[in-house]
């Protein structure tokens, strides 16, 4: 856990015992979940931090009850993070765990992707929130000429870059990676997914 959060690994703690009780309360964390945070859900998104230039600005789409954001933020201060969330319950969660954590690097913006500025961050990272071709439609459009997104996927990925290819070059994707992140530090690497903003 040192490996991935450094000397802030006392937050990284904080969070997760935010999201075993008021998330999991709040039902925004399934009760099977609970035992799992740490593997599954926080550490998962934490590895997902080598992707990330320094000091970039990035947004997290869709960000539910802070994942990738808030690990990311935790892992990597140098990072800006602007939380999307459109739902209310959750953008008030957020805000509440960014002040308790004093997450500095956080903004929490409630609303949905499309109604956010264009072209102003360097990357978009998401989790669970839509298939390949949806998500770059909302993502790609945020992201600055030559940024990209950064997506969390499972092992279907290369299925679904496959299937959404048109969409994705529509919103103007290319260049698309896969990749893994975590090896050695998770029993389950994480994959992501790559696409550059032309």
């Amino acid at each position: 856990m040192r490996t991935v959060f450094g000397d802030r690994v006392k937050l990284a703690q904080a969070y997760h015992d935010s999201l075993a009780t008021v998330a999991a309360e709040r039902g925004f964390i399934g009760p099977k979940e609970v035992d799992r945070l740490w593997e599954r859900h926080i550490l998962n998104c934490a590895v997902a931090a080598e992707a990330f230039d320094e000091g970039a600005s990035v947004a997290d789409v869709g960000s539910g009850a802070g994942l990738p954001g808030i690990p990311l933020a935790i892992a990597r201060p140098d990072l800006q993070l602007t939380l999307i969330e459109p739902l209310l319950k959750r953008s008030t969660y957020l805000k509440e765990v960014k002040e308790q954590l004093g997450l500095d690097n956080v903004t929490v913006v409630r609303g949905r992707a499309e109604e956010q500025k264009r072209g102003r961050f360097d990357a978009v990272t998401s989790r669970a929130v839509a298939p390949l071709g949806k998500l770059a439609g909302w993502s790609l459009p945020l992201v600055r000429h030559g940024g990209a997104m950064v997506a969390m996927k499972g092992a279907s990925v290369s299925e679904e870059l496959e299937r959404d290819q048109a969409q994705i070059r529509k919103a103007g994707g290319v260049d698309a990676e896969i990749f893994q992140v975590g090896e050695g530090l998770l029993a389950q690497p994480t994959t992501l997914i790559r696409i550059v903003r032309k």
